[in-house]
């Protein structure tokens, strides 16, 4: 999961969100892209390559806070614009919902997902693009991968935190884990 310091109403100061981050779970949005065919079968899934705090490089799926007073929708379509660029065209519905929940802790193993930094819970989505995506912010590159290739062993080492189950889960969702 990544962060970004904005000053837009319902962001905290950095001070401030480690306080709450060590007192409560806070609620995020994780989005799967896919790239679907005229019979709305998923045909890719983009991943970004981004770089941890650590320095250590990964593939991840879009991911961020939900703001306070902030809509889950506009929550996914922001994430999706920032990471994926402004003509990404996602089609978010009106009314999304998500395919799975996932529940990140600070303490390794108590679910498949690991967030050492808080405990979090993310509404999982699928969400189809349909423009061009440029990644911004931290996000070094967007690759498209096919299912089979997106649930290889060697893909999912590459993802950290449990994401690559929930990529698996996301591919069962649309009936194309292989």
């Amino acid at each position: 999961m990544t962060e970004t310091t904005e000053t837009a109403p319902g962001w905290l100061a950095p001070e401030e969100l480690e306080t709450v981050r060590g007192r409560m779970p806070i609620l995020y949005v994780d989005a799967v892209p896919v790239r679907v065919d005229e019979a709305g079968v998923v045909t890719h899934i983009g991943l970004l390559l981004r770089i941890g705090s650590d320095g250590t490089i990964s593939r991840a799926l879009v991911s961020g806070r939900v703001l306070l007073y902030e809509r889950v929708r506009d929550a996914l379509v922001r994430h999706l614009e920032k990471d994926l660029g402004p003509v990404a065209l996602p089609h978010v519905p009106v009314s999304p919902q998500p395919f799975t929940i996932a529940e990140y802790f600070p303490t390794p193993g108590v679910t498949p997902y690991h967030d050492p930094r808080q405990h979090a819970v993310s509404l999982a989505y699928i969400v189809p693009v349909a423009g061009d995506c440029r990644p911004r912010q931290d996000a070094l590159d967007l690759i498209w991968f096919t299912p089979e290739e997106a649930a290889s062993p060697q893909v999912q080492q590459e993802m950290t935190g449990g994401q690559g189950l929930l990529l698996k889960q996301a591919l069962a969702h649309v009936g194309r884990l292989p």
